[in-house]
C-alpha cells in the first residue's frame, strides 16, 4: 500500500515514488490513478471507483500472488481512512500470504495544517463525517466526545450532494463548547492545481463551499488568528 499524499506531486514522500516505480502493476480509485500518472508510465493499470475498495484489495492482492509487485495507491496516508487496513483484513481472512509493504504518506489533515499555518500543534483529533461504514449516532457521540474535550479536531468527508445535514449537526456541537469566534480552516482539493484554502470561524464557515474533496480543521478555545494565519499555541511562555 502507497499513500500518494493529498495530491500533488510535491506533496509525495521520495519512498512513494519510488515504490511506485518498483512495481509491475498500480492499483487504485482512478482518481487517485489519475493524480499519479506522472509514474506509471508502462505499468498495468486497475482501476476502480468509488465504494470498490473490496473490489480493488482483492484484485490488487490477486497480482501478488502471482508473483508481481503491486503498489496499491491511496491519497494521502493508507492507514488513515486508505486502504492498509482491509488489505490485511482481506489478507487473513482469505488465507492470502504476500509479503506487504505499507508506505506512509502526507495526510489531508497534515498537508491543509501546513497551509493554514500551525492550528494542529496541540492534542487533535481526526473524524469522518461519512456514515456510509460507521453508524452516524457512533460519530455524533465521538463529536460530543472531542468538543467536549476541546480538541482541534480535522473532520474529513464533511459533505456530499446526498450527505448535508452532519455538517450542520457537527458544528451545532462544537458551537455548544467553544465560541463562535473559534478559528475553522477548509481545504479543497489541496496540493492539487484546483486547490482552495479559505479561513473563517465557527459561526459563519458553514457560508463557504465546502464538498467531500474539502478537509474542515476547528480550533479550540485556545486557537487564535495571528495575521493570515491559524494557530494553536503549544504553550510555550513567551
Amino acid at each position: 500500500m502507497v499513500g500518494i499524499g493529498p495530491g500533488g506531486p510535491l506533496d509525495r514522500t521520495r519512498r512513494a515514488e519510488e515504490a511506485i516505480a518498483a512495481s509491475d502493476v498500480v492499483a487504485g480509485y482512478g482518481r487517485y490513478l489519475e493524480l499519479a500518472a506522472d509514474l506509471t508510465a508502462g505499468k498495468e493499470l486497475i482501476a476502480t471507483g468509488m465504494t470498490r475498495e473490496k473490489e480493488r484489495c482483492r484484485l490488487a492482492l490477486a497480482r501478488a500472488k502471482e508473483g508481481k509487485a503491486v503498489a496499491l495507491v491511496s491519497s494521502g496516508d493508507p492507514g488513515v481512512y486508505g486502504m492498509a487496513g482491509l488489505v490485511l483484513e482481506i489478507a487473513a481472512a482469505e488465507g492470502i500470504s504476500v509479503p506487504i509493504e505499507i508506505v506512509p504518506g502526507v495526510t489531508a489533515a497534515s498537508a491543509l495544517a501546513a497551509r493554514l499555518g500551525a492550528p494542529l500543534m496541540c492534542d487533535f483529533a481526526a473524524i469522518s463525517l461519512s456514515d456510509l461504514l460507521v453508524p452516524w449516532e457512533t460519530i455524533r457521540s465521538r463529536l460530543e466526545a472531542v468538543a467536549a474535550a476541546d480538541l482541534v479536531v480535522a473532520l474529513y468527508n464533511p459533505r456530499s450532494q446526498r450527505r448535508t445535514h452532519q455538517l450542520a449537526e457537527a458544528a451545532a456541537i462544537f458551537r455548544r463548547h467553544r465560541p463562535g469566534a473559534t478559528p475553522v480552516g477548509i481545504g479543497t482539493a489541496v496540493g492539487t492545481s484546483e486547490e482552495t484554502i479559505l479561513l473563517s470561524d465557527l459561526d459563519r464557515f458553514l457560508e463557504l463551499p465546502i464538498t467531500m474533496r474539502s478537509i474542515i480543521i476547528v480550533g479550540n478555545r485556545s486557537s487564535m488568528r495571528i495575521a493570515e494565519w491559524f494557530v494553536t499555541p503549544r504553550g510555550y511562555a513567551l
